[in-house]
Formats: structure tokens, C-alpha cells, sequence
């Protein structure tokens, strides 16, 4: 009405009679001598579009309530009365049609005798109790340690940001959480029962942020138990000051990283050159160890001046996975060009796996740590609590700071997910040359090992022959030669 409000006016026409009994054309009366109870508007009046209309829906409730009203039907098949009744299947709304036995016919038992047989069957099997609702349908007496399980192997196999590694996850369960609420109903876990776990991890002198952790994943096992229509079943408002988790201070946390000094130090004291090819790859790029062990040739590009991480070992696992941890490892890694040019002389004339074992395989990370990493640490006095692979990671961060690096250049190597949309927009990463020259400038912050010395072997000329050998104090051996025939 083009923007207008219309005002309807109802008009209540009264009948009016004639003599002869017949209804007389009708008058309106003023709205004021009728009573509000008296307005009735004319079914013939009223404009209802179909399409339009639509009838009220009431939200789905539990049927637990609708379910302990079966008296079941009693049938006669062959030689047998038997009872019908409908039964709670598991995880599922919907129930099963089922039959059974009651009496034979040869019993000649009356119909009240009948339906008494046919009421305890029922009461036995559980049609009618709540209880076998809440266990059967939404499964109110499943324990934690049963969906614990049950996370696991979804988790692990969903396809929407599946988890790739459950082992720090399992490993808390076996050893924190399921000891204290493991037999619990799953119904029963919420903060209170969550306090006595995280004073257990306390006391054993665990950090704040490991404490914080591990009853995340406590959470989160309660949290996946879904009703049927997909909400939680178990709906939560954690309070951390309920399950009094220690304040995690980021100040105060460990991340032990390596100098410039103690890399050099590291890589002069290794024993082998892939232990030398793995320490200065690891410095200079700032890779996952899991990324850098499953490097093939193929993977240095652009004259070796590029590394494509597209692929890293599984832990504790000699197989290489096209699966890694974030959507942000996808990703290319510069070098400075001494840096390519050192690691390329290791890597040229290899096929596959440029470190491998000699059945061909990757090495596992956590063996490579306790064979060569920890045991240099130690002997250099550099261990530190909490150290690891990971401490070469945070050495390059640090320089590439120092350094002043492009911010967004810097994130795209060491696989940080970009945070400022100014980051997000910035094409900076799909330009080739402006991250060579930016890793040129930055360079890598510690000394290269110097090239061997290439060996050239001896060869006596053609008609001398050893003649003998002496050996000094010194451990030299001397050789005389002579000529052939004098």
C-alpha cells in the first residue's frame, strides 16, 4: 500500500425480522454498542494464501516418556501365541519390531493368562523402561574410557581436520586421566570431576600449560558425544577455576632454543656427514625434522636455490605421508646461495630419499634424537629440559628477526599461518625472486664446515715395487721403493 497504513473497519451487521418472522435486510451498528466477545469475522471474509500457511512445528523431545505404554499384541502363529512389541535400538531413534514366544497352544491358556506371560516378556526385555532408553539409545551408561575410544578412532579417521598423531592424546589417557575417571559415566564427567585429574598432574610436576593440555583433551572426549541430532548430548560450560588448572604465564614457559655458537659447536662434533647434511639443513631452513627427513632430490628446485616441503616421515613410523600438520607446510623454502651450493654437493647423485637407512627406508626422528642429537648436546653441555629438533626451528626464527625479515616471507618458510589480512593479501610469497634476493640479504647465521679436502691416491711409476715398510713412533709408516731389476 505503498508504505500507508490501511485501517479496516469492522462493521457488525444485525439481523432484523419482519412481521411475518422473514430476516429484513441488515443494519450496521456502531462498534460501541457491541461487545468484544460478539466480534466474529466471516469465514468469507478472510484471505488465507496456501502457500503461505504453515502448520506449528513442535521441537523433538526425547521419546523415553512415549515408550513405557506397550502392552505388545498378541498373535497365534502355527503352534505358538506369540507377543509383538517395538524395542530401542542402539544409537538410533527408531525402534525394532520383534517377536516372541509366549506359550504353546497345547497349554490352553486363557487370554488374561496370556497377556500376564506377554507383560513380563516385556518388562524383562526392557520395552517399556527408561532406563534401557538412556543406556541403548543415548547410551547413558557408557563410561569415559569407552568414549575415549570411540574419539579416537573418529578423530583419527574423519575427513574435516582430522587428528594425524594420537599419541601424546593416548598417552595421557593411560596415564592421567583414566586412572582417576576412566570408569565414570560419561554422564558424570564436568568440572567437578575433572578437578581430582588435574591436581593429580600438578603434583607430579608437570607444567601449567602440559596440566592445561591434557584436560583439553578431557574435554573434548565428553564434548564429542553427540545426541541424534547432532548437538552434544552432554552440553558443558567448563570453568578452569572449577578444576582449578594452573594460570599458564607464556613468559614462564620453556622453549629452549640453540645460539649461533652452539650450532657450530654441533655441527663440527658430528661423526658422519648425513648427521652434518641434517644439522646445517635444519639451521638454515628452519624445516620440521619430520619435513627434512623425508626430502628427496627432486624436491631442490631452481638450481637448489628452493626446497618443496610437500611430504614428512610418521612418527614413530618408517613411512612417508603427503598429509602435514598444517595447511601452511605446503609450502617453499629459500636458501642462501652457499647454503644451496654446500647442501647440493650431498645431495647430488642421489635418487629418492636422500636420507634413508639401508633397508631403504626413512630414519625415525626420535631414533636420529637419541643416536645423535642428545648425545652431542650432552657432551657439548648444551642439553637442555625440553629441547629437541625443534630447537633448531626457534634458532631460525630468531635470526631471520634479527635480520629484519619480510614479516610475510618469513612466515611462509617457517609455515606460520598468516594472522593481519595485510599478510593474507600480500603476494609477496608467489614472487620467486623477491624471496631469493630477501634470503640472499638475511643469509644463516652460522659458519659452514668447510669442504674436504679431495684425497688423490698415490701411484708409484711403472717398474718400482715396495721393497718394505717402517713404522716411527709417531705411528708413520715409510715405504721404500726400487726399481725392478737392480
Amino acid at each position: 500500500m505503498n508504505g500507508t497504513a490501511a485501517l479496516v473497519i469492522l462493521s457488525v451487521m444485525e439481523p432484523t425480522k419482519t412481521t411475518d418472522n422473514r430476516v429484513a435486510e441488515t443494519a450496521p451498528l456502531p462498534l460501541s454498542d457491541v461487545p468484544f466477545a460478539s466480534l466474529k469475522v466471516p469465514t468469507s471474509s478472510t484471505n488465507v494464501d496456501s502457500t503461505l500457511a504453515q502448520p506449528l512445528r513442535r521441537n523433538r523431545v526425547r521419546k523415553s516418556m512415549s515408550r513405557r505404554n506397550q502392552s505388545g499384541c498378541l498373535i497365534k502363529r502355527g503352534k505358538w501365541w506369540k507377543v509383538r512389541f517395538r524395542l530401542d535400538q542402539p544409537g538410533t531413534e527408531r525402534r525394532k519390531l520383534v517377536s516372541v514366544k509366549v506359550a504353546h497352544v497345547s497349554e490352553r491358556l486363557t487370554r488374561p493368562q496370556l497377556q500376564v506371560r506377554a507383560k513380563e516378556i516385556l518388562n524383562r526385555e526392557g520395552a517399556n523402561s527408561k532406563e534401557r532408553f538412556d543406556r541403548i539409545v543415548l547410551n547413558d551408561g557408557l563410561t569415559f574410557r569407552e568414549q575415549a575410544k570411540v574419539y579416537l578412532q573418529e578423530a583419527a579417521s574423519r575427513n574435516r581436520r582430522p587428528i594425524q598423531d594420537t599419541t601424546s592424546i593416548e598417552g595421557a589417557l593411560r596415564k592421567w586421566i583414566n586412572p582417576v575417571i576412566g570408569d565414570l559415566p560419561l554422564s558424570a564427567v564436568d568440572n567437578l570431576a575433572l578437578r581430582p585429574v588435574a591436581s593429580k598432574i600438578v603434583q607430579a610436576g608437570k607444567s601449567p600449560r602440559t596440566v592445561e593440555k591434557y584436560i583439553l583433551y578431557a574435554k573434548q572426549i565428553v564434548d564429542s558425544k553427540l545426541a541424534p541430532n547432532g548437538e552434544p548430548l552432554y552440553p558443558r560450560k567448563w570453568n578452569n577455576d572449577v578444576i582449578d588448572l594452573p594460570v599458564v604465564v607464556y613468559s614462564e614457559q620453556r622453549r629452549p632454543a640453540l645460539t649461533a655458537d652452539g650450532i657450530n659447536a654441533l655441527i663440527g662434533a658430528a661423526e658422519s656427514d648425513e648427521e652434518r647434511y641434517l644439522y646445517v639443513l635444519l639451521a638454515a631452513t628452519g624445516m620440521r625434522i619430520s619435513e627434512a627427513l623425508a626430502l628427496e632430490a627432486h624436491h631442490f628446485i631452481n638450481d637448489g636455490r628452493t626446497i618443496v616441503a610437500k611430504q614428512q616421515v610418521v612418527k614413530d613410523c618408517p613411512e612417508i605421508t603427503d598429509r602435514l600438520k598444517t595447511p601452511a607446510s605446503y609450502r617453499q623454502v629459500d636458501l642462501h646461495s652457499e647454503i644451496a651450493s654446500w647442501l647440493q654437493k650431498f645431495v647430488d647423485g642421489k635418487s629418492g630419499l636422500i636420507l634413508r637407512t639401508e633397508n631403504n627406508t626413512p630414519f625415525l626422528y626420535g631414533n636420529l634424537q637419541d643416536h645423535w642429537l642428545d648425545p652431542r648436546l650432552r657432551k657439548l653441555g648444551l642439553s637442555q629440559p625440553g629441547g629437541g629438533w625443534h630447537q633448531f626451528k626457534r634458532f631460525r626464527n630468531s635470526w631471520l628477526r634479527k635480520q629484519r625479515c619480510q614479516e610475510d616471507v618469513r612466515k611462509f618458510w617457517l609455515a606460520h599461518k598468516p594472522k593481519e589480512m595485510g599478510e593474507v593479501y600480500s603476494a609477496l610469497k608467489d614472487d620467486l625472486g623477491a624471496r631469493l634476493a630477501e634470503a640472499e640479504r638475511c643469509g644463516y647465521g652460522f659458519v659452514l664446515p668447510a669442504p674436504k679436502p679431495e684425497v688423490v691416491p698415490f701411484v708409484p711409476q711403472r717398474g718400482l715395487k715396495a721393497v718394505g715398510g717402517k713404522q716411527s713412533q709417531h705411528g708413520i709408516i715409510s715405504i721404500g721403493w726400487k726399481r725392478e731389476g737392480v
